[in-house]
């Protein structure tokens, strides 16, 4: 049976985020044939609704106010909560972000429906469609089917691959106008840490260090790498510990979760808490001293040697691929 399906599309500094077009392709699968309607909510969203539409949106909905231009769960919740009760949608599906895991309970506990979070895989589709998510830090995986009420699911990102793009597709572009009131959060003012490249979340390479990097120092030839590959630096636990590096690259149970191409992780030694945060990468490289450290055991290839010599000959030999590309 066919189902009309809603996305909510992710804006970040005035683009979308690549995790909102992973959800419409999961939407498309729940949809079945049917309708997937795209959400934008804002201050300023109406020029980015035709590309949810060449993402395979069927149509687009934008919702407007000055109190929605920084993220607020009060604000947020109003707007998809009057087109959610507009639309009524069979399914409802949100990126597992920062806002998506926010947001979404707050949703699911006003609409009284489930909620699936952190679905890594779909099966099926329709009324037969099975979402697939870890659990116990990612050591085991469970399939869940929605068999009563709305159907919400959280999509981890870099695991659904979004439909292929077609800039001639064409879908109808409406606004919805609501009252934004009552907000118990008022943001005055937004502080962002400087960040330089990709976003780590969504990177298809990721180049981690851990303490065996020994200094903020020792995370430069690891930024060299990622920026050589086009992916992102991140970091155990215990490198930001040590103040080697920011929380902000922090991967792990109490981190960021990835999900990248490739992983290198160098000189991390692969404590559990870390490995739920990188486990399900595509493929893993390990670079450490010690050939008993925990990360080889999930690691695709291993290498036993010091980062510092290692992660150099990497750069070199990547620099002459490169050139001969």
């Amino acid at each position: 049976m066919t189902k009309k399906v809603l996305v909510l599309g992710e804006v970040r500094e005035g683009s979308l985020r690549n995790v909102t077009f992973e959800a419409i392709a999961a939407g498309s699968k729940i949809a079945d044939g049917g309708e997937v309607v795209g959400l934008l909510v804002g201050d300023s969203v109406n020029d980015l609704a035709q590309e949810l539409v060449a993402y395979g949106a069927s149509r687009v909905i934008t919702v407007e106010h000055p109190h929605l231009k920084n993220y607020t769960s009060d604000g947020y919740s109003q707007a998809i909560l009057a087109v959610v009760e507009q639309e009524s949608p069979e399914a409802i599906v949100f990126g597992h972000t920062s806002l998506g895991k926010d947001l979404s309970p707050k949703i699911a506990s006003r609409l009284q429906s489930g909620l699936v979070s952190d679905v890594t895989d779909i099966e099926g589709s329709g009324d037969d469609t099975v979402f697939i998510r870890p659990i116990y830090s990612g050591k085991a995986f469970e399939k869940v089917k929605i068999k009563d009420g709305v159907i919400f699911a959280t999509i981890r990102p870099n695991n659904i691959a979004p439909l292929e793009k077609d800039g001639s597709r064409t879908g109808e572009v409406s606004s919805v106008s609501v009252d934004i009131t009552n907000l118990r959060t008022i943001i005055k003012e937004v502080v962002r840490k400087s960040t330089e490249g990709v976003d780590l979340s969504e990177a298809k390479v990721v180049v981690a260090g851990g303490r065996g990097v020994k200094s903020e120092e020792g995370f430069e030839p690891l930024k060299e790498l990622a920026n050589l590959l086009g992916g992102a630096v991140g970091a155990s636990r215990g490198a930001c510990d040590a103040e080697y590096c920011d929380y902000s690259l922090q991967i792990g149970q109490t981190g960021k979760v990835v999900t990248p191409d490739l992983y290198i992780a160098a000189g991390i030694s692969g404590a559990i808490q870390h490995m739920a945060g990188m486990s399900n990468s595509k493929v893993i490289v390990a670079i450490n001293k010690d050939p008993e450290a925990n990360i080889f055991k999930v690691a695709d290839y291993g290498i036993v040697g010091d980062l510092f010599e290692v992660v150099p000959m990497l750069i070199e030999e990547f620099k002459a691929l490169k050139v001969n590309a």
